[in-house]
């Protein structure tokens, strides 16, 4: 029932990411949220006229009940921000979607992560340039996160799917509205490794402000944003924004001057808002993966025996627990996991790096040391 109400929160026209958080976190659960009275509602910021008459609609905990059965008809699985299997890089945004409807087979946790972007009116040149980052990036364990739109985002998913490598479709309508429609048979495929991902219920329709939300959840599911081709204003762009907000890497692919598909990538990288693209070790390097020669063999998840947590104090022994489970996280996260405030955490951190058990990594990620 717990679940019903969960959803019947994320209904409530007033009631974003943020506000879903304070309203369980000061009322103790979404149930208590619909039984309050005025008064103690009015106590959390934000909480106004509009919100207070959208918790009296009878109506919501049908629409959240209609829902939850079309998910299990289709099935498709239901993350809310409060769950501790919620995607883990976007647990610890400030903004991160209070419910996400997810489809496939796929890890929204994947290891390692990397979204591809860019105008839908696309070149060849840009396609080869996706084709060959995924192809060469395969050996790293990748998973590959788009927009499902036409141009540099479905030359993305096609070049994942060819290589076999798991893709997200991060969508701006109902999971169950495919847009555009032309893309409905590389979505059924998608689902099979990777899947399609909205934070919108069924049946929603693709509208422009759901375009921009949706490159938020782009942006914070992946570990490196590349931006292959976009004008000098655009949906990828925006992207870019968002995962330099984030503390994610950004790398843009520089093209002709005059390609004015190319002035973006330009942009971003004048600006010091992307890193240049020359080649993929360029991101192998920043993001420290597989220097060793080894790929994904190369990732920190030690054996329990490695570490005796004895030695380390109580928090200590949090961290290296997590990390040697979870491998490398952000620090964000990391505090959100263990629940240490990130000032304390990141002394404890520079602590055990000094002591050669964690290392630090681009994107303000931390893992183990083998």
């Amino acid at each position: 029932m717990e679940k019903q109400y969960q959803l019947a929160l994320t209904l409530v026209e007033g009631v974003g990411s943020i506000m879903f958080r304070q309203l369980i976190s000061n009322m103790g659960s979404a149930e208590n949220v619909f039984k309050a009275k005025t008064d103690k509602l009015l106590k959390t910021p934000g909480v106004g006229k509009q919100i207070i008459e959208g918790l009296k609609d009878k109506n919501l905990l049908t629409r959240a009940e209609n829902i939850l059965q079309e998910s299990d008809k289709q099935q498709v699985k239901l993350y809310f921000s409060i769950d501790k299997d919620y995607p883990s890089r976007l647990k610890s945004l400030y903004d991160a979607p209070a419910i996400l409807y997810f489809k496939g087979k796929g890890d929204l946790s994947a290891l390692r992560t990397i979204g591809i972007v860019g105008t839908r009116q696309a070149t060849e040149y840009g396609k080869k340039i996706t084709e060959e980052i995924i192809e060469q990036l395969k050996p790293y364990g990748i998973s590959v996160i788009s927009g499902l739109a036409y141009g540099i985002d479905i030359a993305a998913h096609k070049a994942a799917l060819d290589n076999e490598v798991p893709t997200i479709g991060v969508m701006a309508s109902g999971i169950d509205i495919i847009y555009p429609a032309a893309h409905q048979k590389y979505a059924e495929q998608m689902l099979e490794l990777g899947g399609i991902v909205s934070e919108s219920p069924f049946g929603m329709k693709p509208i422009r402000n759901l375009f921009i939300a949706r490159n938020r959840i782009i942006a914070g599911l992946s570990d490196v944003n590349i931006v292959v081709e976009s004008a000098d204003k655009g949906g990828a762009l925006v992207t870019a924004d968002f995962a330099n907000n984030y503390h994610h890497e950004v790398f843009a692919v520089p093209g002709s001057l005059a390609n004015k598909y190319s002035a973006g990538c330009h942009k971003l990288i004048k600006e010091n808002k992307a890193n240049i693209f020359t080649e993929v070790n360029d991101i192998v390097e920043a993001m420290n993966w597989g220097t060793d020669g080894k790929g994904i063999e190369g990732k920190t998840k030690p054996k329990e025996t490695d570490i005796d947590l004895t030695q380390f104090t109580q928090e200590e022994g949090q961290v290296i627990a997590y990390l040697r489970t979870h491998g490398e996280t952000q620090i964000d996260n990391l505090s959100w996991q263990t629940q240490i405030p990130i000032n304390r955490l990141a002394s404890l951190l520079l602590n055990l790096e000094f002591q050669g058990i964690v290392k630090a990594m681009a994107g303000k990620k931390f893992g183990l040391k083998l």
